[in-house]
């Protein structure tokens, strides 16, 4: 896109849905009332088996080991809000070359007798096992009971997804609307035009200090922004908050540590009580391993002040996935524990490719599934429900380059197929064709009619 675009070029950025609060904000690990959330192995009831911390890359404050008998259990407490599958994702370390295969048990009752937790290579390697269980509403026990002499593996967390609906639902399908610049349609204009609930507003940078602003220029509190926020919750939507994109001083640079950075998207997150948050990570912020550690670390404490919210980490990616940069920035989430629930690319700006740019996407986001399955030990069914799409309606920044409804509705099959956790585009600024006196941030430079775009995406509903 065009410099003054606050929006990326894209091949590199990286979002990191970064919310948080400074370590000594924590809330506890998991709330009486969680229907979505991970809870610590080290904070449930536990039979034979003991809290530990002398191996690397947990999450939270430790780890539970299993003291080498069968029978040793661990057993989460979980309340769910209402009645019907979930998927149960358990993170283990097992570095034996042995099975250590445990009984998975919902409510005093197994529903996965001797399931496989094989070795991972190393006691350091962190692995994750998912599986499809029955809740019923309210509260609920887990438990992970070890069947071999040697116990079972190391256990990290219980991450539980309730799967009613199929997935994410209306959140999964937030366009970008920037408020900034680009003449921006009133929200609720497009939300009775379109039937969308849920909007990404951009871009929450620094004020030049590590301190959040919208451009770094406009308060949290008491501006249009708000107004728009309030406007939309009024007309029964809701919105995500990004941090980042290419422009402006970005706040993973301007904070200092990761609590002081955390401590500023806590900020973004109590000053509009934020269900999700998106991190737009691009240019320098993206380009700078330091900063990308910052973020993940940031986003961690986030994730255990906040429990049950959703955060996205958006980058750039070229045509078969992301490059050697994305990767990192992933691989640096698993190995953190971070249980983000979307990395999201951009699949535009690529400088070439083949194909349709819908074509191109879909190969994109099959190189995004494959790099978040390797790093995370996902199956492939929940490396899916872990990535996520933001592409660019008509013509991109690069020259020759267009994205069309048809591509769109490539993106959309592929979406449902896959139960993928999100599916964006930049932007709904742009969902009009051009007239006179308009430019390439207010219209998509292709012959359209009003929302095309924004109509396609709305669809998709997890």
């Amino acid at each position: 896109m065009p410099s003054t675009n606050p929006r990326p070029r894209l091949i590199g950025a990286v979002l990191a849905a970064a919310l948080g609060p400074a370590a000594l904000l924590l809330a506890p690990a998991h709330p009486a009332s969680a229907a979505t959330g991970r809870y610590e192995a080290e904070s449930a009831t536990l039979s034979s088996a003991t809290t530990a911390s002398n191996h690397a890359g947990f999450s939270g404050s430790g780890f539970v080991d299993y003291t080498n008998t069968t029978g040793g259990y661990v057993q989460w407490s979980v309340d769910a809000a209402a009645a019907g599958s979930a998927t149960l994702t358990l993170r283990y370390a097992n570095g034996t070359s042995a099975d250590r295969s445990m009984d998975i048990s919902v409510n005093g009752t197994v529903v996965a007798a001797a399931r496989s937790f094989p070795g991972t290579g190393s006691w350091d390697t962190w692995a994750t096992a998912t599986l499809t269980v029955p809740l019923k509403a309210g509260a609920n026990t887990v438990r992970a009971t070890a069947t071999t002499a040697s116990g079972g593996p190391n256990t990290d967390y219980l991450e539980v997804t309730p799967q009613s609906g199929s997935g994410p639902g209306a959140m999964a399908a937030a366009p970008y609307e920037y408020l900034g610049w680009g003449s921006p349609q009133k929200p609720t204009d497009v939300m009775a035009a379109t039937g969308a609930k849920w909007f990404t507003l951009a871009f929450i940078l620094s004020d030049g200090s590590c301190n959040p602003k919208w451009d770094g220029s406009r308060a949290l509190a008491g501006g249009t922004d708000e107004a728009a926020i309030n406007s939309i919750r009024a007309a029964g939507g809701d919105v995500v908050v990004s941090v980042g994109g290419w422009s402006g001083n970005k706040l993973g640079e301007k904070c200092a540590s990761a609590t002081a950075l955390a401590g500023a998207y806590q900020k973004v997150i109590n000053a509009y009580h934020l269900k999700a948050l998106d991190i737009d990570i691009e240019d320098t912020e993206f380009s700078n391993a330091t900063v990308r550690q910052r973020v993940v670390d940031a986003l961690k404490l986030v994730k255990s002040a906040n429990p049950g919210i959703v955060t996205y980490v958006t980058m750039g990616t070229t045509p078969t996935g992301p490059d050697a940069t994305g990767k990192d920035l992933i691989k640096r989430g698993a190995a953190a524990g971070l249980g983000n629930d979307g990395w999201v690319v951009m699949p535009f700006d690529f400088g070439g490719h083949s194909g349709s740019m819908g074509q191109a996407s879909v190969g994109a986001l099959e190189g995004l599934k494959a790099a978040v399955k390797s790093a995370y030990g996902y199956s492939d069914d929940a490396a899916y429900r872990h990535i996520g799409v933001s592409s660019m309606n008509g013509k991109t920044d690069e020259a020759g380059e267009s994205v069309t409804t048809g591509d769109f509705r490539t993106i959309l099959s592929y979406a449902q197929q896959h139960h993928i956790a999100r599916y964006s585009f930049w932007s709904v600024n742009r969902d009009r064709a051009c007239g006179s006196g308009t430019d390439a941030d207010a219209c998509s430079g292709v012959p359209q009619s009003p929302y095309e775009f924004t109509k396609i995406v709305v669809q998709y509903q997890g």
